[in-house]
């Protein structure tokens, strides 16, 4: 089997855009929790989310193929150019039909499919975009860019609800370490802020109401949480056949040792209640890297803020990790990002990644109230320093898909 490493980081967040400004806002745990701008929010009950602001995608593609793209499409693309960029890929002295784009998204193109419908049921058929259904299907995120750099290897886009991007990690890993491809972009697109994603979310009783603090809405493990804070964006990350990335001098951020996938098979939204798919999802990725739990330092966790996911994973992680999971640095990074859905697995695999590089564990902010059922290490409210070899993040999706990718520090 061909070794896999992540050479280049590509986020586009609600906290900030590129590795940098992303990275530093999680050290300093900053919110990108606010009020919903994009529309009126006055008959939801919830009117919060994490929206990126000051995102210029001109800046990187052309106007007349913006017209042409969804906003999950343009965020996939810029989060493209960025880590190509970080990665200092050089396209042209590559073999193109060796570089493939696999990425993740739980909805794709809902922003179009509302704005086209409402043109169908206000001025009839004739009146919808004849590009509605390439601008809509999620794959377009990943043939978009296959399209913009000529990148001819395998091309897909993997849809699992808030597992999407970290299952396009696991398999991307895969493939590279069958030797089908030397390089593959791969990560995760959302863009679901949208009046009748919020409805739908607002009508499972998923998201925070705490209205009145956005930016203390999304608490991962604290006790007095009240669902998740829906947000948005890209993470894109550059991963490389290790001699591949070492031939061409690529600075090398964390290997990827381990992936594991499964499947609660118990119910269409709640987690099953024994967490045996979420703990055998990091066992396989543990088994994959052949690693002992004990040499485990650092778990990004889904941690979404809602009562069972946080309840739940907590009692996988104790359940596999034994006594050491009190040792652990656990950290939910989705209390300042807000949960990106299908992308989360992107931005999360970035920051989990930078956290084995830079040596400090991102925090999991607003933790004010412990939970005798979440009574782990989440980093509460600051971060801290720790040298970390090895470190997971967990993703867990609606339909009880389960997925972990396990890193390892670069030395």
């Amino acid at each position: 089997m061909k070794r896999v490493v992540i050479t280049g980081l590509g986020p586009v967040t609600p906290i900030g855009i590129g590795k940098g400004e992303y990275w530093n806002s999680l050290i300093n745990g900053k919110s990108g929790v606010g009020y919903i701008t994009r529309f009126d929010t006055e008959e939801f009950p919830t009117k919060i989310a994490a929206e990126i602001k000051d995102f210029t995608p001109e800046d990187y593609i052309d106007k007349r193929e913006l017209r042409r793209m969804d906003r999950f499409t343009q965020y996939a693309l810029v989060a493209t150019h960025l880590a190509l960029k970080d990665g200092e890929v050089i396209l042209e002295k590559e073999d193109k039909e060796r570089i493939g784009v696999v990425l993740g998204s739980g909805i794709g193109g809902m922003e179009t499919l509302e704005a086209e419908h409402s043109k169908l049921l206000e001025k009839g058929p004739r009146r919808v975009s004849p590009v509605f259904i390439p601008m809509m299907i999620s794959n377009m995120a990943s043939g978009q860019i296959s399209i913009y750099y000529g990148l001819k290897g395998p091309s897909m886009v993997i849809t699992t609800a808030c597992a999407s991007g970290t299952h396009a990690i696991g398999e991307s890993f895969r493939m590279i370490q069958n030797g089908i491809c030397d390089l593959i972009i791969t990560g995760g697109s959302e863009a679901a802020i949208t009046p009748i994603a919020l409805a739908g979310f607002s009508s499972m009783k998923a998201l925070s109401t705490r209205n009145d603090e956005p930016s203390k809405a999304s608490r991962p493990f604290d006790k007095s949480r009240d669902g998740f804070v829906m947000g948005e964006g890209a993470g894109v990350v550059i991963l490389e056949e290790l001699e591949h990335a070492l031939r061409r001098g690529a600075r090398i951020y964390a290997e990827v040792v381990g992936y594991g996938a499964t499947s609660d098979a118990y119910h269409m939204t709640a987690p099953d209640p024994s967490a045996d798919g979420a703990k055998r999802a990091m066992e396989l990725a543990l088994k994959d890297g052949n690693i002992d739990y004990r040499q485990v330092g650092y778990i990004n966790a889904h941690g979404t803020s809602t009562y069972y996911n946080d309840k739940l994973e907590t009692l996988a992680i104790k359940e596999l990790f034994k006594e050491h999971a009190y040792k652990l640095n656990i950290s939910s990074t989705k209390s300042m990002t807000g949960h990106l859905l299908g992308a989360a697995g992107g931005i999360e695999a970035i920051a989990t990644a930078l956290a084995i590089n830079e040596g400090k564990i991102p925090p999991t902010i607003n933790y004010e109230t412990p939970d005798e059922e979440c009574d782990l290490n989440y980093t509460p409210n600051q971060f801290v320093e720790k040298e970390v070899e090895y470190a997971m993040s967990n993703s867990l999706g609606f339909g009880g898909h389960n997925a972990t990718i396990l890193l390892k520090k670069w030395k």
